[in-house]
């Protein structure tokens, strides 16, 4: 493709070299450079794209686009033709949308976010309307797929070349609908930017990610730029048991919907019974049985519900659907053991998540004794460290805090920070046992028969990040060793 189409639409500053260069591929990552490719230089977070320009000069590319003035000095001699705009990080979702020739407007794409329930709802219309026989794509934390094809994630929300190359993908095999996670953080760094939304998903908004948008006022406004993008021909549909829901659609040109278990909706659900094999709801009506457990899983259910129906879906198919689902990994996935115990694993790692969890479990546990595992990562939000461990202290009969992802930081020194959540009662029911395999093993090995033990935090990970390195380490595997 020309490189002058690839920069249609995007006002540059200076212009260096032949205009008309065909371009075989475009990245941001100098190590993705080839022969041909264009090179977009974006000033990063941890590293900057301006440094790599010599780099991806060596490794053949045919042109850079980049911002800093003072990068032409590296560019020059290099046989780039180069491109300086404004701001390269806004105009590298341009740059793909062109390159790829705009995916998303060939596909019906649905965006979820909130800070809970997004990999459960993307999922779970994955697999709806894969089995009502339609070809998908799925854009989740857990992983990626395309039609039945799996390809590994590494955030929550890729960067945009990445995202219009997989829709790319999807469009060119056949798909008709794609469903995608939508972080905070893509929205800030506007990852999502001219992808057209068929239609846009809000589970709600607790404490989270205060480490990177600094205040509660700041998460909302960056959640709230999914439905401000939407289009006059898509939905919003909004839990509107979710105090902020009313302000995610204040400015939106969409349709606006809302599911509740609460409040007035145009989508009701109610729990009519809560079992550990499942719950029976009502669905606007209809009773359906689930192998969901858990309040929250109520409205998560009713959000995949309603989202089908808008999307034309036939309703009483998709009830019948949603009956034969289980539950996505690493969200309330329950193994039974010797003893009676059972463990339940799940991704809670924030306070509103931890606490619904085992609420939850609280509701259904009968007289089984309810056990709780879970640390906190490094280097991400401080200050929901005490507050996990107060939460995971009044709901549970025993507590083992561990360690998550330490990242960089010292675990040890992360577990002091959740101490000082703890009164005195909630020390005497805690151990702090910084190895989790070793926490696990000692809150099955400790357990009395029948008990509950609820391991949190990492939910679907098969890793653990420990000094900045990755190792294998999957909590399924470690409870089925010892309890199987």
């Amino acid at each position: 493709m020309k490189l002058e189409y690839i920069l249609k639409g995007i006002e540059t500053e200076r212009a260096d070299g032949a205009q008309d260069l065909e371009i075989t591929d475009i990245t941001s990552d100098s190590r993705q450079c080839r022969p041909g490719c264009l090179f977009i230089a974006i000033p990063g977070f941890d590293s900057d794209g301006h440094d790599y320009i010599a780099k991806a000069a060596e490794a053949g590319a045919a042109a850079v686009v980049y911002q800093k003035p003072e990068a032409l000095e590296s560019i020059t001699g290099k046989g780039l033709t180069a491109v300086r705009v404004k701001d390269s990080r806004a105009a590298a979702p341009e740059i793909a949308g062109n390159f790829f020739s705009h995916p998303s407007r060939e596909l019906h794409l649905v965006g979820v976010t909130g800070t809970n329930g997004k990999t459960t709802i993307a999922t779970l219309l994955y697999r709806l309307f894969t089995s009502l026989g339609y070809c998908c794509g799925l854009l989740s934390t857990i992983a990626n797929y395309i039609c039945g094809e799996r390809f590994e994630t590494t955030n929550t929300t890729q960067d945009p070349i990445t995202l219009n190359r997989l829709m790319r993908m999807m469009a060119d095999r056949g798909c008709q609908y794609c469903f995608m996670e939508v972080s905070s953080h893509a929205l800030h760094q506007g990852r999502v930017t001219g992808l057209s939304f068929r239609g846009a998903i809000f589970t709600n908004i607790t404490h989270d990610h205060l480490d990177y948008h600094k205040t509660f006022t700041e998460y909302i406004r960056c959640k709230k730029l999914l439905f401000d993008s939407l289009g006059r021909n898509a939905f919003a549909l909004i839990n509107s048991d979710d105090r902020n829901a009313s302000v995610m659609v204040q400015n939106t040109a969409a349709r606006v919907y809302r599911y509740s278990e609460g409040s007035m909706a145009e989508f009701k659900v109610r729990i009519v019974e809560r079992s550990l094999e499942g719950y029976l709801l009502s669905l606007d009506g209809t009773e359906v049985w689930t192998r969901f457990i858990g309040d929250y899983n109520a409205h998560n259910i009713c959000a995949v519900y309603a989202a089908a129906v808008l999307l034309g879906a036939d309703r009483e198919e998709v009830l019948r659907q949603i009956s034969a689902m289980g539950p996505v990994a690493g969200r309330m996935e329950y193994i039974r053991g010797r003893r009676g115990i059972t463990a339940v694993v799940d991704y809670a790692h924030t306070p509103d998540a931890l606490e619904n969890v085992l609420r939850t479990l609280l509701d259904i546990r009968g007289k089984s004794v309810l056990i709780a595992v879970f640390g906190c990562g490094g280097n991400r939000d401080r200050t929901k460290r005490p507050e996990m461990a107060a939460i995971g202290a009044r709901y549970a009969d025993r507590v083992v805090i561990t360690s998550d992802n330490p990242r960089f930081e010292d675990p040890d020194a992360i577990i002091e920070d959740m101490k000082q959540g703890l009164d005195a009662e909630g020390m005497a029911k805690s151990l702090f046992i910084t190895d989790r395999r070793e926490a696990i093993r000692t809150a099955v090995m400790t357990a009395p028969d029948g008990a509950i033990i609820l391991v949190a935090g990492k939910g679907h990970e098969d890793y653990q990040i420990v000094n900045g390195v990755k190792s294998h380490f999957d909590d399924k595997e470690i409870l089925k060793e010892i309890l199987l």
